[in-house]
């Protein structure tokens, strides 16, 4: 079976299916495997391009992700691929002790032969963009674009506040302490001008060779395709490990070739649902808040989130049976764990790795009393804990949900949760209406 050109790992599940609707999109032959696969799946799975592997990384302690990302490692080293992709939130969130990317570099650098990790700096589409090594971000679909370190959101971030927003010194850090910059100004002349721009930035030898690397600054789409070319370039010459969010995929895809010819134009449709659906909301962003003010095809069933992050498992049988009990009536609900419209931060004795799981619980715990043909879970953690709940195997791109969130399609042993459809959604994504598209599809 001839390898895929990419490998990635997706910090977080709704990053991951980002990458995997990137890579559809594009022509590309994409799967998304929910734990690194073994030799018999592959052979079932056929010929892919990409090869994605979804992770929660990005909650993780170093030495927790040095054992997450091993299995990746050496998966990249028996398949022959040439890219590595460690793939992170288009925010850069991150930090020394949790979901930190230069821990995740130097667990991944061994499987790679090129002695430096690109690292791709904007993901335009989304509103991320990076200038001069310093990331700017909007606030929500189409809002106003700030510095990342005062971004009204990623400023606060309850576990990962982003205070910096020079990612050369963001990923020093993390142990990245030679990240050497590429201006978007060098891109703007296209690839061979971005060509001989890296080839002045790896003259001189790092000062540590196994955390040495470059940031590519994107200031604009068409940028991307010039890195692409570059960094494939590299990569066909000798594997590469390269850091950053879905536009490294995006990027790559423009010089991949044979099977971009074969690409139907356009995305496919997202239908109308066919049965109730439902959404679990377990983001606490004011992104979020406004798609739920936004859903107004639901029955809204508030979570107790203080005793589901204390694993109540009292708690967690009466919501399941409530959100049970209005899916079984053919009613769509929204099950959410914002009490109210003016709490619009988190309180500080939430444990948000503990509700993120519970949300998994629950989730698992209502698919078992009604079955559902689609879902949607908005947050990182939650989405990420929720699949994770699931028997379930792989994800496939089923449609485009608007930036940054894809609709997916479930693969299972489980005939009951086979085929079903679900969309995962970080908190900072998506349009306001996009509940409502889940149930109403979208022309």
């Amino acid at each position: 079976m001839p390898a895929p050109a990419i490998v990635y790992y997706g910090d977080d599940f709704t990053g991951a299916t980002d990458t995997l609707g990137t890579a559809a999109r594009a022509g590309l032959r994409a799967l998304l495997f929910l734990k690194t696969p073994d030799a018999a799946r592959l052979a079932r799975t056929g010929p892919l391009d990409v090869l994605g592997i979804a992770g929660a990384a990005r909650a993780m302690g170093p030495e927790a992700m040095q054992a997450e990302l091993a299995p990746v490692a050496a998966l990249f080293r028996s398949l022959g691929a040439r890219v590595l992709h460690y793939k992170t939130c288009s925010t850069f969130d991150s930090a020394p002790h949790i979901g930190s990317i230069g821990a995740a570099v130097r667990a991944l650098r061994t499987a790679v032969e090129q002695p430096w990790t690109a690292i791709v700096g904007g993901q335009p589409n989304l509103g991320r963009y990076c200038l001069f090594g310093n990331l700017f971000a909007a606030a929500g679909a189409g809002g106003e674009v700030f510095r990342i370190d005062r971004h009204p959101t990623m400023s606060r971030h309850p576990v990962t506040p982003m205070d910096e927003s020079d990612l050369r010194a963001h990923l020093g850090r993390q142990g990245l302490a030679d990240v050497r910059s590429i201006p978007f100004t060098a891109a703007v002349q296209g690839p061979d001008a971005l060509g001989n721009a890296l080839q002045r930035a790896l003259q001189a030898p790092f000062s540590d060779a196994g955390t040495g690397a470059v940031l590519f600054d994107v200031a604009e789409a068409p940028q991307l395709a010039s890195i692409g070319q570059v960094l494939w370039a590299q990569a066909r010459n000798a594997t590469l490990l390269a850091v950053g969010p879905s536009s490294v995929v995006g990027a790559l895809a423009t010089a991949l070739g044979p099977h971009l010819a074969d690409a139907q134009p356009g995305a496919p449709r997202v239908t109308p649902a066919q049965g109730p659906v439902l959404v679990l909301a377990g983001s606490l962003s004011p992104v979020t808040a406004r798609q739920v003010a936004a859903a107004r095809s639901f029955d809204t069933v508030w979570l107790d989130a203080p005793l589901l992050a204390q694993r109540n498992a009292a708690a967690l049988e009466r919501h399941a049976q409530d959100i049970a009990r209005g899916l079984a009536g053919g009613r769509n609900v929204l099950a959410c764990t914002r009490p109210s419209e003016q709490q619009l931060r988190p309180t500080t004795e939430l444990d948000a790795q503990a509700l993120a799981r519970a949300g998994g619980d629950l989730l698992a715990a209502v698919l078992a009393m009604a079955p559902l043909r689609r879902v949607g879970i908005a947050g990182g953690d939650t989405s990420s804990h929720g699949v994770q709940a699931l028997d379930a195997w792989g994800l496939s791109y089923a449609a485009d949900m608007g930036a940054g969130a894809s609709l997916c399609r479930v693969h299972s042993d489980d005939a009951a949760l086979d085929g079903m459809e679900i969309m995962l959604k970080g908190g900072q994504m998506g349009s306001n209406d996009v509940f409502e598209h889940l149930v109403h599809g979208i022309a």
